[in-house]
């Protein structure tokens, strides 16, 4: 119980964390596989697009559209600049259903942030598209229990340390709830917050990372937060 004594702000990921988002995407890499199955082997495609998506990262940042523009510019290499423009529309699409895809909260997380709200002051610190994240959390309906709103561009120290300056927040008494150790838990020990871990059953790769996790807690569900704060 100690260990969290001084916790006065939990800022929570979104996107695997409150609700269900790896899923959609890799759903939307089969489709894509599929559409260029007979320029290359599943396993050639799926590498060609995770190249091309950390090739764009810089220049586009993270989320859909971003991940729609790697999948164009992936087919029109893959194939060799021979892609027919009804596959490229058929891409399209794959982006704008993934846009329109209804919230799915993960288990007891309304329930955990209400018991929370209460006691802590509660942030949402999501990275992603702007105008996709604030879509998701209008339909989340969860908006009313968070006091701040962030969406990142990344979440490095550098991030995190701009944000708790900006929002007159002591490192020490803050807790940072999410499912990547990239971005959600080791960038907050180094700055000498607190982090918990509450893994997803599909990681993006570019989030896999190793770590002893001595250095902060991992609950199998969002609700377990409660019996160690």
């Amino acid at each position: 119980m100690d260990t969290y004594k001084n916790i006065k702000v939990i800022a929570f990921d979104a996107d695997d964390t409150l609700w269900v988002n790896e899923t959609y995407y890799r759903e939307a890499e089969q489709e894509f596989i599929n559409l260029l199955s007979k320029y290359e082997t599943e396993n050639k495609l799926d590498q060609e697009l995770f190249k091309t998506e950390m090739k764009n990262l810089s220049l586009y940042g993270y989320g859909i559209k971003s991940f729609i523009l790697s999948m164009v510019e992936s087919a029109l290499i893959l194939s060799n600049y021979k892609i027919n423009t009804k596959v490229i529309e058929q891409i399209l699409d794959i982006g704008k259903n993934m846009l329109q895809k209804p919230i799915e909260l993960l288990d007891d997380v309304e329930e955990t942030l209400k018991t929370l709200n209460p006691k802590y002051k509660l942030i949402l610190a999501t990275k992603g598209d702007l105008l996709d994240q604030e879509r998701k959390l209008e339909k989340s309906g969860l908006m009313k229990y968070f006091h701040h709103i962030e969406i990142l561009s990344d979440k490095k120290t550098e991030n995190y340390q701009k944000l708790l300056s900006h929002l007159d927040i002591k490192n020490s008494e803050f807790l940072m709830v999410g499912n990547s150790l990239k971005s959600d838990v080791l960038p907050l020990i180094e700055i000498g917050s607190k982090a918990i871990h509450v893994p997803y059953h599909t990681t993006w790769a570019h989030e896999i990372v190793e770590h002893n996790g001595n250095e902060f807690k991992t609950v199998k569900k969002i609700k377990n937060i409660l019996e160690l704060l």
